[in-house]
């Protein structure tokens, strides 16, 4: 349920930034989202469509890069990747790690019309 006050922060930094390009629509929104996030991308797109409609952000397609867990191991001192079903060390199997990202989430870019034209752009922060 906490993807309903994601989706609305979402969509209202996306209609300003389109709008701040002049935009008459927003096509395709790109998410990155680590995977200890815990967000679920089809749920953002139902709630997008439900929250979006009457706006320029009305029919937008969500598309999200899930991101990886990285950790350092401070048993080994290696860095590596894990998933939330495998906790340890890829190296040695220990136990004592620190989390280096797969907590992320951010708009990797927008895909908007501008003047009937595509535009895409990038880099849109949202922590």
């Amino acid at each position: 349920m906490h993807e309903l006050s994601i989706t609305e922060h979402l969509l209202d930094h996306c209609i300003r930034e389109a709008e701040a390009q002049n935009a008459s629509r927003i096509r395709t929104i790109r998410l990155c989202i680590g995977q200890l996030r815990g967000i679920v991308p089809d749920c953002i797109q139902l709630y997008l469509d439900m929250l979006s409609e009457g706006t320029i952000a009305e029919g937008a397609q969500i598309e999200a890069e899930s991101l990886p867990v990285k950790v350092l191991c401070r048993d080994c001192g290696m860095e590596g990747e894990i998933t939330p079903h495998h906790l340890s060390c890829p190296h040695c199997g220990g136990l004592s790690l620190k989390i280096l990202s797969g907590k992320e989430f951010y708009i990797k870019s927008m895909e908007v019309y501008i003047n009937g034209n595509k535009s895409t752009a990038s880099d849109h922060g949202l922590e």
